[in-house]
């Protein structure tokens, strides 16, 4: 049964199943977004956690644009690229990675992707993946539910796949900074002009994840495809004349998502079918179950460094930055088994395949030398 309370005056649904984890806090936040004024309904995803400020993993319907609610990664998304390669060696293609937290250099093939202007003229950190939660990785189709809906995507089981969740980088922080400057968390005043800024990111933040796709293609030796999925989970969007708020939440009106697991388990590509009841809206990912200083602090007393660069599922992590890899343990997540289960329970999405991970990258894993050259200490 999906958790529901109509005390606050907007309608509040959580849509997970009572042996889900869900926060006490995440719930809290979502019925305090529900007392803003305008707010009409506020969806829970099975991922849902608390954010600062307003609940992750919900999609909020409101007659007022409130840009808080989308948070400042505006245009965070998951894009999915089919890659062909002979052979896929863990160990040897974590090596060619190359350093996404370098800029572009000017004659770096993957500029072809670019077509017509950079969204905003905005160019600082385009190509570059940024830290927290985002990635790129490399995974193989493992198993597939629904085999014409993935034929369809010219996918079957055992193909490869680039994984790329960014999003608009310093752009979107910008934009939430001169509104909240001036506004606080209070409603857009004039929402057409923050529209058209946030429209820039989102078209910035999936411009990002095709440079990232074609940065790693064209270091592993293979040729940059076009995005199969590709999908922002960070965004509001107007729908029957009324603001539709996501924060962690991927569009599922009819759409195919790829709903990120961790490090260490499968990730969840779905053809999504949500209603208005859920705010047309599925899941992103698996969902923190830890704050970072939780994860840090358990993980540090019970892994090692080298078990989190080597999943039990045999993949490598890609990661110089050792707080990062506490803080993005699979531990520090909730089960995306039991969030793709509350998902079909609750009708808002059907399995189409898993992506099982080869390498994921999260920054840079450079000797002590590279780091000195770099300015690092």
């Amino acid at each position: 049964m999906s958790q529901q309370d109509t005390r606050t005056p907007a309608t509040v649904t959580v849509f997970a199943s009572p042996t889900s984890w869900i926060e006490s806090d995440a719930v809290a936040q979502c019925h305090q977004v529900a007392t803003l004024d305008g707010m009409m309904h506020v969806a829970g995803m099975p991922d849902l956690h608390p954010g600062k400020g307003a609940p992750i993993g919900a999609a909020m319907a409101s007659a007022l644009l409130y840009p808080f609610l989308v948070g400042s990664d505006i245009g965070c998304g998951i894009a999915v690229f089919p890659v062909k390669l002979k052979r896929a060696v863990p160990e040897k293609l974590a090596a060619r990675f190359p350093d996404l937290d370098r800029e572009l250099d000017l004659e770096d093939p993957a500029w072809a992707v670019v077509k017509g202007d950079v969204p905003a003229g905005h160019v600082e950190g385009l190509g570059t993946v940024g830290r927290g939660n985002h990635f790129v990785e490399l995974a193989r189709i493992g198993t597939v539910f629904e085999p014409g809906h993935a034929s369809r995507l010219g996918l079957a089981a055992g193909d490869l796949v680039l994984i790329v969740h960014s999003g608009s980088r310093g752009l979107g922080e910008r934009i939430l900074r001169a509104h909240t400057e001036v506004n606080g968390a209070g409603p857009a005043p004039d929402p057409g002009a923050y529209l058209a800024m946030h429209d820039d990111a989102v078209r910035w933040g999936s411009l990002n994840r095709r440079l990232l796709a074609a940065r790693v293609a064209h270091a592993l030796g293979t040729e940059p495809t076009e995005p199969i999925v590709d999908q922002c989970h960070n965004l509001v969007e107007i729908r029957d004349g009324i603001y539709l708020h996501r924060k962690g939440a991927a569009p599922g009106d009819g759409r195919d998502v790829l709903i990120a697991g961790t490090r260490g388990t499968p990730s969840y590509l779905v053809a999504a079918h949500a209603g208005p009841d859920a705010n047309h809206s599925v899941a992103h990912g698996a969902g923190r179950k830890m704050s970072r200083a939780d994860a840090l602090r358990r993980g540090r007393a019970k892994h090692t460094v080298e078990e989190l660069r080597r999943t039990p599922m045999g993949s490598l992590v890609v990661c110089g930055d050792r707080q990062l890899l506490f803080e993005e343990a699979p531990t520090a997540y909730k089960r995306i088994e039991q969030v793709i289960a509350d998902l079909v329970d609750h009708d808002l999405a059907t399995p189409v395949a898993t992506t099982i991970p080869l390498v994921t990258y999260k920054t840079p894993d450079l000797g002590p030398r590279s780091r000195r050259k770099r300015g690092r200490p």
